[in-house]
Formats: C-alpha cells, structure tokens, sequence
C-alpha cells in the first residue's frame, strides 16, 4: 500500500511537471484560441486574456482548464455552436458567449457538451443564443454561477437555457436563466441537483421535468414564467424551500404535476400564481409545510389524483383554497391553517372543533362552466356557499380537514 501511494504521489507529480499554461490575447503573442487548443496537451490550463475572439464553433477535445480573464468575448457571429466540449474533465470559466446560430434541427448552444463526464462550467455569461448550455448524455457535471440570457418571443423560435438529457448525477447551481424556451430542461436525467438558480421571464416554463426520476430541486426562485414548473411523466422527485411567484395566465400554474408519483413537496412559497399547485394523475404524493398565498387557486387536484397527503400548510388569500373536477376524492387533508375557516376551539389545543370543508360550492360551480366567475363575490353565491357549508349537497362529504389549524404555521 505504500508503494502505491509513493508511485501515485510520484505519477500527480509528474503530471504538474508536464502540465502547463498557455496565454491568449494581448499582451501575448498568440492570439488565437484554437491555435492554443492545438498546441495544448491534457492537464494544461488556457488562459485567454480580455478582447473579441470571432472564430466560430471552439472545439475543446482535451483535458484543458479554459479560463478567462476579464470576460473575453466568444462572438459566433449567429452561425453556429459557440463552443462544443468532446473531452473529460474539462472546466470552462469566465467567458462571454454571445450569437450561436439560430436553427430548430440541430440546435446550436452557446455550449454544448458532447457525451462527457467531470465538466465543470463556471461562472460564465452567455447572451443570445439558441439554446444556453447544452448536457447531451452526460455524467458527473456540474454548471454553476453561469448567468443565461436570450431575448426570445416565441417558444418555437427559442430553446431552452439549460438544457440537460439522457444525463446522471448532474449539479446545477446558481445560475440565472431567462428569456428562453425553459428556463432549465431535464430529459432522462436521473439523481441530479437543481439548486439556488433564479429562472425568470421564460416563454414557456422556469423549469421542466420530463421521464426523470430521484432529482432534488431546492431553494430556486421561478417567477413571471409562462407557467411556472413542471414536473410530468417522473417519479421521487424532491422539491424543497423554493419559490413560485408571479406565473399567471391561461393554464398558467406555480408547479404542474402530471403522471407522477412517489416526490415530496416541502416548505415552498407559491406567490400570485393562477394556480399554485395543479395536479392531475398524480399520487403518493406529500405535500407539506407550504404557503399558498395570493393565488387564484391555491391547489387544483383532479380526480385522477390519489393517495396525496396535505398537510401543515397555510393558505392565504387565495381567490380559492382547493378545487377539483370529480366527486371521489382519494387524497388526505390535515392540519392545514384555512384563513376562510370560521370555526371555533374550545378546548384550546390550537386545532379547530369544527371540520372543514375546503371545496366551495363556487369553486365547484367555476370548474364546470368558467363562465360563473362573473358573479364571484356576489351575495347570492356568498348565500350558496354558506349554506352548502351547513347542507353539503354539491361538494363531496370526504373533502375534508377533520383537524384544522387556527393559527398560521410560521411563514
């Protein structure tokens, strides 16, 4: 064992020897980046210094440190991919990545990486391109700090700013998105990070789940999105401490959960959203300690939801707490703070005497025919709905909060 790690010390040695660094860009003499990558060896490091590099598509095929000092510019000149990285281990940081081409059959990026483990892209900043950064079966990445912005107007004409597929064990962190497709894209990518990114002002949504499975996404803010998040067609996804505000519109949601199954949603904040949550196919969900505040619908579960759990939440000032399409409901509701609950707690134990009802009858009636919002805080369904508390008629009987809260859990 002590020969090994002497000839290992002895061979990373060796190594620093050998490796070495290569300057581009005044007050050096060379001045061209692909000239350096051709020079480079594995283990070199590549320092391009402050000025405009307009030489198209940058291939990066060895195990290099890409670094740049002063944010030099890679200008593509809107004809193609900026920079494609087809080797390990390569780190890329400090670079302004501006104009890829713009074209919907092989999607140029401002950087793509090519079937490759141990990148690390770092604290760069990319400016109208079609798609951002760009993970293609990819493995151990990690994408940080990285600022992302493109102008788009249409979602056919834009792709997304993250984008990542057929990829494991990624980590994205801090990065800012907007003005794309998605903010960021997961297809086929399994037991990732998604972690404090800010996506905002993206067409489409901030972030978009696709057949990805064991992904965590915690303490992100998704705001003035198209729709928010979605999460579809995945399984044990975990979604903590982040924050959905201001993602209104026509089917417009903070998060939208289709066909999944087994995730956990915790101590997440959905803001003036249409919908803060909607849920269709979805079960074995847990839904707890959120707020809901200030939407037009604090959650909208469908009837082919089942075996959800909500529990310790607040909900705020929303037009409507809860609403559904069916009359089975298969879902559990408990210990929730209702700010519509009128009921008392004589015994002073904090939870209320009286179950509640969060489904009202007008909830129920908009759902059928839209048409009905005309008369939203008008007396006779202000009338309806408290009688439909007395005499359920309409609403199901088992959507219900048999222990709810009389004070807000803390915000």
């Amino acid at each position: 064992m002590k020969n090994f790690c002497y000839i290992a010390c002895l061979f990373f040695a060796f190594q620093m020897m050998v490796a070495h660094t290569i300057h581009v860009g005044n007050p050096y003499p060379l001045k061209n980046i692909r000239k350096a990558i051709a020079q480079s060896k594995d283990g070199d490091t590549i320092i391009v210094h402050k000025g405009l590099y307009r030489e198209g598509n940058i291939v990066i095929n060895k195990k290099i440190v890409f670094w740049g000092q002063g944010y030099p510019v890679l200008d593509a000149r809107k004809k193609g991919e900026v920079l494609s990285i087809k080797a390990d281990s390569v780190v890329v940081k400090g670079f302004k990545i501006i104009n890829s081409g713009f074209a919907a059959l092989d999607d140029p990026c401002g950087i793509k990486v090519y079937n490759r483990s141990f990148v690390r892209i770092l604290n760069n900043k990319l400016d109208n391109n079609f798609f951002g950064i760009y993970l293609q079966n990819c493995n151990n990445c990690e994408v940080k700090g990285n600022i992302i912005i493109s102008h788009g107007t249409e979602e056919q004409l834009i792709g997304n700013g993250i984008h990542c597929w057929k990829s494991n064990n990624l980590q994205i962190i801090a990065n800012t998105i907007s003005g794309h497709r998605d903010g960021i894209y997961f297809e086929f990518v399994a037991n990732s990070v998604i972690w404090r990114n800010i996506s905002t002002k993206n067409i489409r949504y901030g972030l978009h789940f696709m057949f990805s499975n064991d992904d965590s996404y915690i303490t992100n803010l998704f705001k003035n999105n198209g729709a928010g998040v979605a999460v579809m067609f995945s399984k044990s996804v975990k979604m903590i401490n982040n924050t959905f505000e201001e993602n209104w519109g026509d089917s417009a949601y903070g998060l939208l959960l289709k066909e999944i199954a087994d995730g956990y949603i915790f101590n997440n904040k959905f803001i003036k959203n249409t919908s803060g949550i909607y849920m269709e196919g979805t079960s074995r969900m847990k839904v707890e300690k959120n707020d809901f505040i200030s939407n037009g619908w604090g959650m909208k579960i469908q009837a082919s939801c089942m075996e959800n759990e909500i529990l310790n939440n607040n909900f705020l000032k929303n037009t409507f707490d809860i609403s559904t399409n069916g009359s089975l409901v298969l879902n559990t509701f408990n210990s929730n703070y209702w700010d519509k609950y009128e009921g008392y707690d004589l015994n002073k134990d904090g939870v209320g005497d009286v179950p509640y009802h969060p489904l009202s009858l007008f909830a129920v009636l908009t759902e059928k025919n839209t048409s009905t919002m005309l008369l939203y805080r008008s007396f006779m369904i202000t009338l309806l709905d408290k009688s439909e508390k007395v005499l359920p008629s309409i609403t199901p009987d088992n959507f219900v909060d048999k222990t709810p809260l009389m004070k807000s859990l803390p915000l």
